[in-house]
């Protein structure tokens, strides 16, 4: 007897202080058809397995995996399986505010008035690119492990989009050296490691943009602030592993989640576990 998979629908929103005033939705359809309907804010979701048709603009669009089933705020939408399997899809619901002020970062102007509101082409954007990107960062601000890295990404994901696909692309700006800026930052990164950080706070401290800030450090250094953070963490630990300290007090003396995470981070960095590379 054959067995039959049982299909079903699971939806859960929840939201992140990295993306103000906006929900993100992590969600399995199968049965669920979506009536007509529009959103305040930009919908953006990434589909993840299966497919998903929808009305939008007067056209039936597809999106399959891979594909980014982007509405422009007050848009009328339905939604609804186009496989036998239903679709996954990763969503975000930006507000309008948060997207100019982004697209005005990004032109290095004063401020998200000034950029105008980005609009996103019609129908499906197929960019395996963006999509994989965009996923990747609804992940990181779902685990709330690390602000800083998910922050990044969150605003990578999006000024790449914006750059391909914005029917109103911003011109972004030249990045300028600035070490003095550049050596400010890495202060912070160094200061508390115990300490959560989110991109935000960090370009705060020197007068700069998210956007802005993240591309100065990365264009500088060769990675971007979480990873630079992370390597500076895994340096302090060797020195710490030289005396023999426990990796379980070491993980947490150096800002890791727990010995897992060091691990794993530590592994990836020297080829092998904490505890070998002492011995």
């Amino acid at each position: 007897m054959i067995k039959q998979t049982a299909f079903r629908d699971d939806a859960r929103f929840w939201r992140s202080p990295l993306l103000p005033d906006a929900e993100m939705l992590t969600a399995e359809y199968f049965a669920q058809e979506f009536a007509p309907h529009w959103h305040e804010s930009f919908s953006i979701p990434v589909i993840q397995s299966g497919a998903q048709t929808y009305r939008y603009r007067g056209a039936r669009c597809l999106a399959a995996v891979g594909c980014i089933a982007a509405i422009n705020p007050g848009e009328i939408h339905t939604g609804e399986r186009a496989t036998e399997h239903g679709w996954a899809y990763r969503a975000f619901y930006p507000s309008v505010a948060w997207m100019q002020q982004l697209a005005s970062d990004m032109a290095g102007k004063d401020s998200g008035a000034d950029a105008g509101v980005p609009w996103l082409p019609d129908g499906a954007i197929e960019d395996v690119e963006v999509a994989r990107q965009l996923a990747l960062a609804h992940r990181m601000l779902e685990s709330g492990n690390d602000a800083l890295a998910a922050e990044n990404a969150l605003t990578a994901g999006f000024a790449l989009l914006l750059s391909r696909h914005a029917r109103t692309r911003p011109v972004v700006q030249a990045v300028l050296p600035d070490a003095v800026r550049v050596e400010m930052m890495k202060a912070k990164l160094s200061e508390n490691m115990s300490e959560a950080l989110s991109l935000s706070e960090l370009a705060k401290e020197v007068g700069l943009s998210s956007f802005y800030a993240a591309r100065l450090f990365s264009r500088s250094t060769g990675m971007p602030p979480h990873a630079w953070r992370n390597q500076l963490r895994l340096n302090r630990a060797q020195s710490l592993l030289r005396q023999n300290l426990s990796v379980t007090d070491i993980a947490s003396m150096t800002g890791f989640t727990d010995q897992s995470h060091f691990t794993r981070h530590f592994k990836r960095a020297y080829g092998v576990a904490p505890g070998r590379w002492r011995l």
